[in-house]
């Protein structure tokens, strides 16, 4: 039986820390990619279609994104800003599945599934069930 004095969020405060440090490593890679290897925009670009800038756009936002599930949470500065983050990158995985659905690439539906319920686990957590207090 645990003790009166152990907090009942622990556990789920080194979830949602484990969850966000996935989103940064998987959002900043593959935005880093986008944004700074030409060779997966003209990929993009020649396979489907997309526009570079939109290439571009997507790969700042996952990028952005992956510092906004880690810096604000971090540096208690804006926590919520974290949950935020993960809303959006939620969104993107929202639109990246219906992108790899609308194209049959069903090779590419499992690991958006898993890092948008990722997202959305550290958008509740960070939001409603266990969020940072400011300093």
């Amino acid at each position: 039986m645990p003790s009166s004095t152990t907090n009942p969020t622990k556990g789920l405060n080194i979830a949602l820390w484990i969850a966000q440090t996935l989103l940064m490593l998987a959002f900043g890679a593959a935005g880093g990619m986008k944004l700074f290897n030409p060779a997966v925009a003209e990929m993009a670009k020649t396979q489907s279609g997309m526009p570079y800038a939109l290439t571009y756009f997507i790969g700042t936002a996952e990028v952005l994104g992956a510092i906004g599930a880690i810096l604000p949470a971090a540096t208690r500065i804006q926590p919520k800003l974290t949950g935020w983050a993960a809303v959006g990158l939620g969104t993107i995985m929202v639109l990246a599945l219906g992108l790899h659905v609308s194209r049959v690439e069903w090779s590419h539906v499992p690991p958006v599934l898993v890092l948008g319920a990722l997202a959305g686990f550290v958008a509740w957590g960070r939001l409603k069930r266990a969020p940072i207090p400011p300093r």
